[in-house]
């Protein structure tokens, strides 16, 4: 059996092909997870600010299938989509990630996510490889932060008890 490494930001050292984002989450574990579990929660902070969800699904258990329409003022529909490769409950999610035909790099990725929570606080680590050049690992850098600016704000208001309506 091949032996799993936990990534720690104090010992990780990236290479040129791979991204690595860590946010923390005024909200217990149990929401962030079901923000990435549920559609029903994903649809409204999943995409950039400015994005908007038009079209999500969401086959939640390893092997199952996900696919994402956005769409905002300044670019027509984007689509991307992927496959669960493990979801260990809780504690970590493995997916395939890439863009459709036109909306960009279409080469897929591997994007880890691994959750940990602390007093009632979730950190989320964010990692995604290989990215076919530096360009291309930068230019999504943005995107991910802005998207994890809509998850950390609908994460709070959960947490609060507040229902938003979709974020853009």
């Amino acid at each position: 059996m091949a032996q799993r490494t936990e990534m720690r930001t104090e010992d990780l050292k990236l290479r040129d092909d791979e991204l690595f984002i860590t946010r923390s989450f005024d909200a217990p574990l149990s929401i962030v997870w079901r923000m990435w579990q549920e559609p029903q929660h994903m649809i409204r902070w999943w995409g950039p600010e400015g994005f908007t969800v038009t079209d999500l699904s969401s086959d939640f258990r390893p092997g199952g299938a996900w696919r994402v329409g956005m769409t905002s003022s300044m670019f027509p529909k984007s689509w991307s989509g992927g496959e669960y490769l493990e979801i260990e409950p809780h504690k970590r999610i493995v997916l395939s990630f890439a863009w459709d035909e036109g909306a960009g790099e279409t080469v897929p990725t591997t994007i880890t996510v691994q959750f940990e929570e602390r007093a009632g606080r979730t950190t989320q680590h964010f990692h995604q490889t290989p990215f076919t050049s530096v360009a291309s690992r930068d230019s999504h850098v943005g995107g991910w932060n802005s998207l994890f600016n809509k998850q950390e704000q609908y994460a709070a208001a959960l947490a609060k008890g507040i229902q938003l309506p979709q974020l853009t």
